[in-house]
C-alpha cells in the first residue's frame, strides 16, 4: 500500500560542499534552512536585510548589494521610537540612528565582499503580495506596523518577476560565469492574505521560477521545499500550532531531502564529523574536574585540528574556545 504521495526530487541540482561560498535570502524558510547550513560548518551569509517575503524587494537589495550602498540617515524613518528602513527586518531598528545604520552597512559591506566570489545563491520567494509605499511608489520589504493607509497592496505578475530577475541574472552570470542560483518557495502559509489569494501568490511565483529556469537552464534550478510540506507531508501533525509554520520534524524532513539531493558525498562526511563533535561537547560530565574529562576534550581537540588540516576552511573556533575553557576550569 502506497499511503502518502511521493514528491520526485530533481536531478541536475548543485551538488554544494563545505569549500562553496553560499549567500541565502528570502523568507524565514530561508532563515531555517541558512541557520542549518551554518551549525553544519558551510560557508555562507543568510539574509543580510533580514527576512525578505517578496521578490522584488529580494531583487533590489541583491541589486543594493552589489553596488556597494552605503545607508545614511535619509533612508531611515522614526516610528514607535525606533529608526528603521523600509528594505530592512526589524532586527536592524534601533532607538539610535547611528545604531540602526551601523548594523544595516556592516551587513551590507560583508555581502558585497562576498559577492565576487559567490558560488550558490538561494532565493526562497513567500509571497507575490506587495506593499507600495503612496509616498515613494516603491515597493517597501518591511512595513514596520505604519498603518495600512500608507500603502497600497497589490500582486506581482509572472511577467514582472521573470523581466526583473531576467535583467538581474543576466548580469551577475555574466560577471560570474560559475554562479548557480537555487530557487525555493517557501512552503508557509500567508493566512493574512487569504487562503485563496494565497494560491493566487504561490502560482504566480512557481510559473516565475518555471519561466527563469527555462531562460536559464545551465544556471537556474528549484527545489521542491513547498511541494514537500505540501503534497508529502500532507498532514496537520507537520504543522506548528498555528497551522501555518512547518513543525521541527518537517523542517528537519525538508532539511534531509535537500542533503540528499544538494551536498556532495564529502560534504555529508564533513557534517556526520561535526555533528559528532557538536554532541560530543554537549555532553554532560559526571566530574568535570576529572582527568578522564579532559582527556575527551583533548581528543575532540585533535579531532578538529585534524578536521581543519584537511579542510582549512571550515570554521570551528568556537568550538575550540569551549574546549580550551573548560580544560582550563
Amino acid at each position: 500500500m502506497n499511503l502518502y504521495t511521493p514528491v520526485e526530487l530533481p536531478a541536475g541540482l548543485p551538488r554544494l560542499s563545505h569549500a562553496d561560498r553560499l549567500m541565502l535570502m528570502g523568507s524565514c524558510f530561508a532563515a531555517e534552512m541558512g541557520a542549518r547550513l551554518l551549525d553544519a560548518k558551510f560557508r555562507c551569509d543568510v539574509n543580510p536585510y533580514g527576512v525578505l517575503y517578496n521578490p522584488l524587494s529580494i531583487s533590489s537589495a541583491l541589486r543594493e548589494i552589489e553596488a556597494g550602498k552605503e545607508y545614511g540617515a535619509d533612508r531611515l524613518f522614526f516610528f514607535r521610537e525606533c529608526w528603521h528602513s523600509p528594505m530592512h527586518h526589524g532586527d536592524f531598528s534601533s532607538p539610535e540612528a547611528d545604531e540602526t545604520l551601523r548594523r544595516i552597512n556592516a551587513r551590507l559591506r560583508e555581502a558585497h565582499a562576498l559577492l565576487p566570489r559567490l558560488d550558490c545563491l538561494l532565493l526562497t520567494f513567500g509571497t507575490a503580495w506587495v506593499y507600495e509605499s503612496k509616498e515613494t511608489g516603491t515597493v517597501v520589504s518591511n512595513c514596520h506596523k505604519l498603518p495600512e493607509a500608507n500603502f497600497t497592496r497589490r500582486k506581482l505578475s509572472v511577467e514582472e518577476i521573470v523581466m526583473d530577475y531576467q535583467a538581474l541574472l543576466s548580469e551577475w552570470f555574466l560577471r560570474n560565469p560559475k554562479l548557480r542560483v537555487l530557487f525555493t518557495v517557501s512552503p508557509i502559509r500567508h493566512i493574512r492574505d487569504g487562503l485563496h489569494a494565497n494560491n493566487l501568490s504561490k502560482a504566480t511565483l512557481l510559473l516565475a521560477i518555471e519561466r527563469l529556469q527555462t531562460l536559464f537552464p545551465e544556471q537556474v534550478c528549484y527545489f521542491p521545499a513547498y511541494e514537500l510540506l505540501l503534497d508529502e507531508l500532507r498532514d496537520y501533525r507537520f504543522y506548528a500550532e498555528d497551522m501555518v509554520h512547518p513543525s521541527e520534524v518537517a523542517v528537519r524532513y525538508v532539511w534531509e531531502s535537500f542533503s540528499r539531493t544538494c551536498f556532495s558525498e564529502e560534504a555529508l562526511n564533513i557534517m556526520a564529523e561535526s555533528e559528532h563533535i557538536r554532541k560530543a561537547l554537549a555532553h554532560k560530565p559526571f566530574r568535570p574536574d576529572s582527568e578522564g574529562y579532559k582527556c575527551f576534550l583533548g581528543q575532540i581537540v585533535l579531532k578538529i585540528d585534524q578536521l581543519n588540516g584537511k579542510y582549512p576552511y571550515l570554521d570551528f573556533q568556537k568550538e575550540k574556545e569551549i574546549c580550551h575553557t573548560r580544560l582550563k576550569a
